[in-house]
């Protein structure tokens, strides 16, 4: 008799689940690595094609999921992205929050307009998305959300948007953590380090700064979207039952070295 799978019977959303391009983001690994483990995943992204090539990995494995095509920053998308997990499904118990932007610059520098914009993507996606998840969990006696932050809200490197928008990431998780801890629900943050992805190949990354990114790194080794993957796993099973409202650095050890300045970061 095989052991039992980590997530078996559970029902899971993953968000931002398909990829920029060719490859593994946080998202899609999330997204493959619940259901090789027992879960029923709703494969959220804006992007059908994307979606689509998630759910035929997962399918193909042997897997059970479904596209959902959805614009987080709205509350009726998010509503009906939750309410298509519970008609199909039954129940909800995980949320994975993986949509992100970049937004670079100074406070002098960044527009007031785009400064909005990677608010409401990086953070207020993640109130919606909780907003339509946390009375669904809560009816099925709890659950686990786990949001994506980054380092750069602990190590800022020039990039002040996005860094406020993932220090929001994390003030948020923390606060949801103490609401939410009495229906028996976890709620704890992912912060990634300077992870090879879809989202920064398609940015057109050189080599050169590829392989700088992984000399920042005491490990010397390069970071991927299965590594986030793997960390939300843990955080999304009932071995992470005891832990809620933390930060999880998964970076290499990026955040406890002194890497120059200039290294390209990104959370997704």
């Amino acid at each position: 008799m095989g052991a039992k799978l980590r997530l078996e019977g559970k029902v899971a959303i993953v968000t931002g689940a398909g990829s920029r391009g060719p490859g593994i983001g946080n998202g899609r690994a999330a997204a493959i690595l619940f259901a090789r483990e027992g879960a029923k995943v709703l494969v959220v992204d804006k992007s059908i094609s994307a979606a689509e090539e998630t759910v035929d990995t997962i399918k193909h494995e042997g897997g059970e999921a479904e596209s959902f095509i959805a614009d987080v920053t709205s509350a009726s998308e998010c509503a009906a992205m939750v309410e298509q997990a519970i008609s199909r499904w039954g129940r909800l118990h995980i949320l994975d929050n993986n949509v992100g932007i970049e937004g670079p610059g100074s406070v002098v520098a960044v527009e007031e307009q785009e400064w909005d914009r990677v608010m409401r993507v990086n953070v207020k996606s993640m109130m919606l998305t909780g907003k339509y998840a946390v009375p669904a969990m809560a009816a099925g006696g709890g659950g686990s959300i786990i949001n994506i932050s980054s380092i750069s809200a602990l190590r800022p490197r020039g990039l002040t948007p996005y860094s406020a928008s993932k220090g929001a990431v994390i003030a948020l998780t923390r606060a949801m953590a103490i609401d939410h801890a009495k229906e028996g629900i976890r709620v704890n943050c992912i912060a990634p380090g300077p992870v090879y992805t879809p989202m920064v190949s398609s940015a057109g990354m050189s080599e050169e700064v590829r392989e700088r990114r992984k000399r920042a790194s005491p490990l010397r080794i390069e970071g991927t979207g299965w590594d986030i993957g793997y960390a939300a796993l843990f955080l999304a099973s009932d071995e992470a039952r005891y832990i809620t409202g933390i930060v999880l650095v998964v970076d290499g050890g990026v955040t406890i070295s002194s890497p120059a300045r200039g290294y390209e970061e990104s959370a997704q």
